[in-house]
């Protein structure tokens, strides 16, 4: 089993899954505060610090996973769906992406590590299969690897977040209406200073783009309006613990901005992939449990909402308390599919 774990600008999430007779179980989970500047931008800027979070997570989680995934995200991952000759073999086509990556990447090939999936035959010409072509700043998946090593874990996996954030998305179609397999899915999971957005239709994962737009918007409101600290801006924010009119001074207003972003990235994938509508909103990461985040997208966006809860209806292990988890859930998403990894094949 490997550990799935996220490492983001203000928190590392991990989550251990086993698979049982009657489907997955959530094993144990942990989250520890990231030193502030140590991950900027999903960049990690300080690998020790980074690792020391890391080292904290290990002696929670459980001691018989040494194994780990991370995530690579941003302005440095590419994915493209590119097509090829359906007879070649896989090694034939580790061959042929590498003579044609040069075309396809706009970085130089000596500072990208490429990996590929084979997903199903070309609709229009079934000479052609299509490959889903993944690209990432070599400094990127060597700077996690080196966190996780540092942390006392064996990196076996550096995956995309968007890619995992879709594989979560199969555990939270309980939550959605029965019809959803067969619609248009958006994903909205809302870190402190990223946003991914990603589509999935019929069960595939069809659109994904990174927003810089988070969570953190709304403590540097809390920490001007109110004259805190950030961490203290964080702490009320987290607990809630703000003046009676933070409503309509910091909250109200964040609502506004959070559902301009929204609606941009639902404009904007509509636009470049000829789709005609979004069906339903699933919404992860920390701002999903924002106050009235639920209610306020389905009214004013028009589409019905749901927050991600990617354990909803699983098995818990022993460690797991129920009522803590159904808190933290929503930030969980990204880890829980770095998890999944654990049930499919990965090249090393």
């Amino acid at each position: 089993m490997m550990v799935g774990i996220d490492i983001g600008s203000h928190s590392v999430k991990a989550v251990l899954l086993s698979q049982g007779a009657e489907g997955y179980i959530l094993e144990d989970y942990a989250i520890e505060p990231m030193a502030r500047g140590a991950v900027i931008d999903r960049e990690i800027q300080d690998i020790e610090a980074v690792g020391s979070v890391i080292e904290k997570i290990r002696k929670k989680i459980s001691l018989k996973a040494t194994d780990a995934a991370a995530a690579v995200s941003g302005q440095t991952v590419i994915t493209k769906v590119i097509y090829m000759d359906v007879a070649l073999n896989e090694e034939e086509l580790a061959s042929q992406i590498e003579i044609e990556a040069d075309s396809l990447i706009p970085f130089p090939l000596d500072e990208v590590s490429l990996d590929f999936e084979t997903l199903d035959i070309n609709e229009s010409d079934p000479s052609k299969v299509n490959v889903l072509l993944s690209a990432a700043r070599t400094e990127s998946v060597e700077a996690r690897v080196a966190a996780l090593e540092a942390g006392d874990f064996s990196a076996k996996v550096i995956d995309v977040e968007s890619y995992a954030v879709g594989r979560s998305y199969d555990l939270c179609l309980s939550q959605l209406p029965e019809d959803a397999e067969d619609k248009v899915v958006a994903i909205v999971d809302i870190g402190a200073t990223v946003t991914l957005f990603s589509v999935t239709q019929q069960g595939k994962h069809i659109y994904s783009r990174d927003q810089m737009f988070g969570g953190e918007q709304y403590t540097r409101s809390i920490v001007s309006y109110y004259n805190k600290s950030f961490d203290d801006a964080e702490r009320a924010k987290v607990s809630n613990d703000l003046p009676p009119n933070y409503t309509f001074e910091v909250l109200a207003p964040f609502h506004t901005v959070l559902m301009q972003q929204i609606r941009r990235a639902i404009q904007m994938f509509l636009t470049t992939s000829g789709q005609t509508k979004v069906d339903y909103l699933l919404i992860s990461g920390g701002t999903a449990k924002l106050e009235g985040v639920e209610a306020l997208l389905s009214e004013e966006i028009g589409i019905y909402t749901v927050i991600a809860n990617p354990f909803h209806g699983m098995a818990l292990g022993s460690s797991v308390n129920s009522e803590e988890l159904a808190i933290v859930a929503p930030q969980l998403m990204v880890a829980t599919g770095l998890a999944l990894r654990s049930f499919t094949p990965w090249h090393i």
